[in-house]
């Protein structure tokens, strides 16, 4: 079975093999100060969005580590260092290192603890944006251990009953291995969208289809240039209580609990962005558990198997072409455009072409 979510319009588009964007991300982060190993390490959390058809959390994005570099806000080599330790646990200080790095080291403990001791569990304060939160969480998956990746942001949305930007879009990753591919994958934030789909809207040009934000008065409104300026995302549930408004804004706080204040980072409006003019300082949780400490792991991975043939196979609405369980569509994305290549929008292109000039990094094929 073959799936994209093909951008619109497409003409505003251009083809790119994965392995080129790979090479170009990783080669422009090197060129500030990034060693090879972590410049790689960022580039395929980046590319690895796009793959999956997350647009918001990609390439797209490189604009904003660049300036986080430049402006000294994020550190290029931090000594990512243990606070605290356990067997089973671990508190990280990233050193304001770019949040990807810092959060594969992170989760690799939880792994090599999960592992050994059943489960890993490791909060790390003093980081920066990670971008997608499922990467982490896969990473637990292809060893076969269920993976928890949460991370919280600087205030994008409103809580219930709030004016103005009060709480981070917070997002949560699930992943559990299947018998069969693809492993299920829960990937979102607690707002309805997150910041990212605002910004695809706007370099598109278009208004958001549908009432994920309000303005500073409190008005809903789908223009991405008064979100992006002024306005805030709306948690998950809308603006009401009787949509279950209060149930997203219960879930972003309880985010910020266990990374911000259980890990001495920051939270909610003491959270800064990449590119300063303060610290980030955002703060992340993993958690990576052994299926074996509950049952022979070909028992779970069958059961997963039932669980998403039970979803999938229940009867359609009339509405809908396709039942889908939890990270089917994105990895089918990937399987597609593992092979066709990953679209970048012209926007982006002409920012690789900017980057390119400024640091002498050679372009990827076919832009």
């Amino acid at each position: 079975m073959e799936y994209e979510k093909v951008p619109a319009p497409p003409e505003e588009y251009v083809r790119v093999d994965h392995r080129e964007l790979r090479r170009f991300v990783a080669d422009v982060f090197e060129r500030l100060g990034v060693p090879r190993g972590d410049a790689e390490i960022v580039a395929d959390v980046l590319v690895t969005a796009d793959l999956r058809g997350i647009e918001s959390h990609g390439v797209a994005r490189l604009r904003r580590y660049v300036d986080g570099l430049k402006a000294g806000t994020v550190n290029p080599r931090p000594e990512i260092k243990a606070v605290r330790e356990s067997r089973c646990t671990a508190l990280l200080d990233g050193d304001r290192g770019l949040g990807q790095v810092v959060g594969c080291r992170a989760m690799e403990l939880a792994i090599r603890k999960a592992e050994s001791d059943m489960v890993g569990v490791v909060g790390v304060r003093n980081s920066n944006h990670y971008g997608i939160a499922g990467y982490y969480a896969l990473m637990a998956v292809e060893r076969k251990l269920i993976g928890l990746s949460l991370t919280n942001s600087r205030p994008l949305a409103c809580h219930t009953g709030a004016l103005g930007r009060t709480i981070g879009t917070n997002p949560i990753a699930l992943g559990a291995p299947a018998k069969t591919p693809p492993p299920f994958l829960l990937d979102m934030a607690t707002t309805i969208v997150p910041i990212g789909k605002f910004e695809t809207y706007r370099r598109k040009g278009l208004e958001a289809p549908a009432d994920w934000a309000i303005d500073s008065r409190g008005e809903v409104t789908r223009d991405p240039e008064v979100v992006l300026k002024e306005g805030a995302l709306l948690p998950l549930g809308g603006l009401l209580e009787v949509t279950g408004g209060h149930k997203g804004y219960g879930l972003s706080v309880a985010v910020d609990i266990l990374c911000g204040l259980l890990t001495g980072a920051a939270w909610g409006s003491q959270v800064g962005g990449t590119a300063g003019p303060k610290p980030s300082n955002v703060g992340h949780f993993f958690a990576a558990l052994n299926v074996e400490a509950f049952m022979p792991l070909s028992e779970f991975l069958e059961r997963v198997d039932e669980l998403k043939r039970y979803l999938k196979s229940a009867r359609k609405h009339p509405n809908f072409k396709e039942i889908w369980v939890h990270g089917e569509r994105s990895w089918l994305t990937m399987q597609t455009r593992l092979r066709k290549g990953v679209p970048v929008h012209k926007k982006t292109v002409e920012y690789f072409k900017e980057v390119s000039g400024e640091l002498g990094v050679k372009l990827p094929r076919g832009i």
